[in-house]
């Protein structure tokens, strides 16, 4: 798949990096890999040290962005001091946006598919004048059901993902007004995926202080306005940073996929909510959050005594 545009330049795409260089590297390569590359601009956004323990990986990563080459241009926003991932993120996609119409966004831990940047920029061109649609998202869970070829969900989402200015408008920051607009409308157990993921809790605590999730806010900002987000049915977007490497991930392979190819060309659906992906995402979360009660459950049973076996096994 290698585009078909009708008539606009590409997105620019928005790069977000922090403090690690070698996951940097590898996105930066699987982006370049777009035949699209050459035609996109590229802004790279680099936030500043924390503390002085991390200037050496902030610098290491910095000059991944000086010697990023093949788009169609490279522009470095290096932060004079460290914003935290979500007030660079906030602050570098309004930025933009007061000058494109659409941008798309990616995190320094996102490997794509080859056929992403297509993807993203012709979903982009159909629904840029339909309302209903908040955004266009690359990552799709590793769900058992076999989902529609593209499908809409409720929200947004936050792993490799693009939008307009007209969406981005929608973005409220305060988590407080969020969450009291949620219980207002009697609308918590909905946003938690009928308890299968714990979005309420999530939103909680980013107004708690103990997370910095920006795309929580996101999401419920969407979800609130009943907006929804397209997705492919195969996933083009891997994220590499379950590696325990970044700040606010820790060590999994829950999230694991494997990169698909994007359909070609790609069409228009119904401006609906998927009930098939839908379903197939909150059984996933469901079972996900199951395992480790399933291990507990398991261990206890290997640590009871033995009842000796009479008769055939």
């Amino acid at each position: 798949m290698t585009g078909g545009l009708a008539g606009q330049a590409p997105a620019t795409v928005l790069l977000f990096g922090y403090a690690r260089a070698d996951h940097l590297r590898r996105t930066v390569d699987a982006l370049r890999a777009n035949p699209l590359s050459t035609q996109t601009s590229l802004i790279v956004f680099c936030d500043a040290a924390k503390h002085s323990g991390q200037a050496s990986a902030v610098e290491a990563v910095r000059e991944v962005a000086r010697s990023i080459d093949g788009f169609a241009s490279v522009r470095h926003v290096f932060r004079a001091r460290n914003l935290g991932l979500a007030a660079s993120l906030i602050d570098g996609i309004s930025t933009a946006l007061v000058d494109a119409e659409r941008v798309i966004v990616l995190e320094d831990d996102l490997v794509v598919a080859p056929s992403f940047l297509a993807f993203m920029n012709q979903g982009l061109e159909l629904y840029e004048n339909d309302d209903r649609v908040a955004s266009i998202h690359g990552y799709t869970y590793p769900v058992d059901e076999a989902l529609p070829e593209t499908f809409f969900l409720r929200g947004a989402d936050c792993w490799g993902w693009a939008t307009w200015r007209s969406a981005w408008r929608h973005f409220e920051p305060d988590g407080r007004a969020l969450l009291a607009r949620l219980r207002a409308a009697n609308l918590t157990r909905q946003f938690d995926l009928g308890g299968a993921y714990p979005y309420t809790r999530m939103l909680e605590d980013q107004i708690a202080g103990r997370n910095d999730s920006w795309a929580v806010r996101w999401h419920a900002s969407c979800f609130l306005h009943d907006l929804l987000t397209l997705y492919p049915g195969q996933s083009l977007v891997r994220n590499i940073g379950g590696d325990d490497s970044g700040t606010h991930s820790g060590s999994t392979t829950d999230y694991d996929v494997e990169l698909g190819e994007a359909p070609l060309p790609l069409g228009r659906i119904a401006i609906e909510e998927s009930t098939v992906a839908t379903r197939g995402v909150a059984d996933f979360f469901r079972r996900k959050r199951a395992l480790p009660r399933r291990i507990v459950n398991r261990l206890r049973r290997m640590a009871q005594p033995r009842v000796a076996r009479h008769g055939p096994a």
